[in-house]
Order: structure tokens, then sequence, then C-alpha cells
């Protein structure tokens, strides 16, 4: 059973409900889900899934919904922000599969009073919820829109090889909790947050200037979600994806770190983005970040412009 609804951290009106979703190998374990109501009841929502190292802060993403009648709803993940719990290791699973449970709660409860859903997601976020929509595939769907979605791995193009494939799958099976060395130079959250760069407020324990650790357990997960994308979903509504139009790789502070993706390749988004299902729409913003909608100013407000026009032109009732 879930708890009552309570007040979250972001205030009035954000309300919140711990998702009880029973035991994992490191056990109890839950989900959380928080809730901005738009001003006039109807039956149209959002639900909202964070990526990597993250959690959902973005009141004024939320607001830009509820502005134009969508009951807002955001989820974290099990072992994400403010679902982690103290005997767990943050952000870790060993198959997408395990994040199911977390979204079919979120979504029963959604679709018990809303007959038109939006389901939007960022980053890993972007990854995991079509892999869910196209095994779900449920019926209040409206439409997806994905922010800067993890579609394949950065770096290195031997990283991507068969040969490299196979040896992270036999690692990630034989030793999941093997640690994967990197090196994370924090620009990109400071870039974002208001006691660094920034002009957003977060929690740092939640999303930490220098992320959390990566193991070999997780990145298999990871790759065999890519490995399922790439083979083609069918993603039962109207997709948007939404990148920046740059990537760049700095590791000290300057205004490359604001205007680029600092953190994926957009050209892989771009690549990949009509694996998702027979109607995407893929468009590249100039100077935008890698979460678009925490851009600069001017720069998100073109992406909520591209957002508006999308839902305007394909998702029912939009």
């Amino acid at each position: 059973m879930a708890s009552d609804p309570t007040y979250d951290v972001l205030g009035r009106p954000y309300t919140v409900e711990v998702l009880d979703l029973g035991e994992d190998s490191e056990g109890p374990v839950v989900a959380t889900l928080v809730h901005r109501p738009a001003d006039t009841p109807g039956d149209r929502a959002v639900l909202h899934v964070h990526g990597f190292a993250d959690y959902f802060f973005h009141t004024e993403y939320a607001e830009w919904w509820t502005d134009r009648g969508y009951d807002f709803y955001a989820l974290d993940l099990r072992k994400y922000g403010r679902s982690i719990l103290d005997h767990q290791t943050p952000n870790y699973v060993e198959d997408i599969g395990e994040y199911f449970p977390d979204l079919d709660a979120a979504w029963e409860r959604i679709a018990a009073t809303h007959s038109r859903v939006v389901a939007t997601a960022h980053s890993t976020g972007g990854l995991t919820l079509p892999l869910w929509l196209h095994h779900r595939r449920p019926e209040a769907l409206a439409g997806v829109f994905l922010n800067s979605p993890w579609f394949d791995l950065q770096g290195s193009a031997w990283l991507r090889t068969p040969a490299a494939r196979l040896a992270l799958d036999r690692m990630g099976a034989r030793q999941p909790r093997r640690l994967i060395p990197r090196k994370v130079s924090g620009v990109y959250t400071q870039s974002l947050h208001v006691g660094h760069h920034g002009e957003f407020d977060f929690n740092l324990e939640w999303k930490p200037v220098e992320s959390f650790a990566v193991y070999a357990g997780w990145l298999r997960a990871i790759r065999r979600g890519h490995a399922e994308l790439h083979r083609g979903l069918d993603v039962p509504a109207p997709c948007l994806v939404l990148s920046s139009s740059t990537s760049a790789w700095p590791t000290t502070m300057g205004d490359d770190v604001h205007r680029n993706d600092v953190v994926l390749d957009v050209e892989q988004i771009r690549r990949w983005a009509s694996s998702l299902g027979r109607h995407v729409t893929s468009i590249a913003v100039d100077g935008a970040r890698h979460d678009v909608v925490l851009s600069l100013p001017e720069v998100r407000a073109q992406v909520y412009d591209e957002i508006g026009r999308w839902l305007e032109a394909y998702v029912p009732g939009g």
C-alpha cells in the first residue's frame, strides 16, 4: 500500500506519494510520485521520468504543463532522489526491466483519473520510458516527449564494437558490482546549480556535482537497452525528441558548457530517434544544454515553443 500524499520538499501545491515496491536484492525498495495539479481539473496529465544521477526539481517545466491544463506527475524511480533509502546503492539496477513496476504503479494511479497522458523523460529516462511503453502499450498514452534521450554509448568508436559489447555483457553478468572507472569534471551540474554557475536550486546529495558511481551490472543493463532500441521499437503514440544541435566536452567552466550538450553525443540521439516508432519528430535546438528545459532562458523559450507546436499538431487535445 502507498502512503497518503503529503506536501513535497518543493512545497505547496506539490504533493508526494511513496510507492511501495516490495524488495529487491538490497532490501525494501520504493519509488516516489510527485504531483502538481492543474488549476482546472481535467482528463489530461503528464508523467515525467528523470535521468541518471538526477531527480525531479523542474518546477518551471511542471508549471508550463499545468498552465495548459495538464495535471503534472513526476516519478523518482527506485534508488533515485526522493526514493534513495539508506541501505541502497544509488541509481543501481541490473536490468532496465526493474523499473517497469515503478512505471506500472505510477501509470495505474494516473490513468485511473485521466484518459489522455503525455509521457516525458530525460536522458537515461529517455531510454527506460520508451522501452516500457513498447512493452506495456498503455491505452491512455497520447504522446511522448524525450529530452536528450540516451540512445547509444558516447565516446570512442571501439566502445560500440560487437567485441566490446560482448566483453561488457560477460563482465556485467559475472562481476556486476565491478566499478567502471570514469572521469567526471562536474562542470555540467555546476552550470545548473544556483550555488555554482547556474540559476536552479536542487539537492546536491540527490544530483551530485560529480555524479554517482557506475558499475558493470548497471552499464550492461543500459547497453542491453540500447541494443533493443536499435533493433526498433513500436511506441504507440507521436514522439518528440529534442536535443541540442551540438555536443562539446569541456573540462573547465566556460560559455561552451552552457550552450552545448556536454553529457551525450547529439549525433547519436538524432541517428537513433527514428527507432522509437512510426511517428517521430526530431528537433535540434541551437545553444541547448543536455537537459534542454534547463537551458539558458532565451534557449529554453525556444524549447517550450517547439513542445507547444508539437502538442498542437500531433497530440489529441493538445
